[in-house]
């Protein structure tokens, strides 16, 4: 694990895919590594290039044999970011996914946190941001405009 968290997100390169909760398994058979990922969208146009860099950066330690397999099985949530990346996400300038109980409330997209002031004295401004995974918010204190890794409740 500590290996693949020199795998960084393609959109966002300061977050690992470990924090970001996208690696849900490693095996370890032998001379073989297999490794399943569950992207945070399930046609994320990513997965290609993930499981590409997992494969890279497992063959720079030696792992010749590796297989990435993508699984759906348990759907991928927000919950699953670690703290360590939801201080990427701030320091990025993403407001990080609050929590959640796994239920949706559309009021869980409002009052974000803003990433550069701390107010949550925000307004949602779209819920479709640059890609599916964000929205558009603006600071009412500091009248800047930031976007927010959206929070996925599982579907």
């Amino acid at each position: 694990m500590e290996w693949l968290e020199q795998v960084k997100d393609p959109e966002i390169p300061v977050l690992s895919l470990v924090d970001l909760g996208v690696i849900t398994k490693v095996e370890v058979n032998g001379y073989r590594v297999v490794i399943t990922i569950t992207p945070t969208f399930t046609g994320c146009p990513a997965i290609e290039y993930m499981k590409q860099d997992i494969i890279e950066v497992l063959n720079s330690y030696g792992i010749d044999y590796v297989d990435v397999n993508v699984s759906f099985e348990k759907s991928w949530n927000s919950n699953m970011i670690s703290e360590r990346g939801k201080k990427a996400l701030k320091d990025f300038g993403l407001a990080p996914p609050p929590p959640h109980n796994l239920i949706f409330d559309i009021d869980i997209l409002d009052n974000i946190e803003c990433p550069n002031c701390g107010s949550k004295n925000t307004d949602l401004k779209t819920p479709f941001g640059p890609t599916a995974c964000r929205s558009i918010h603006h600071c009412n204190n500091c009248q800047e405009t930031f976007e927010q890794f959206k929070p996925k409740i599982l579907t």
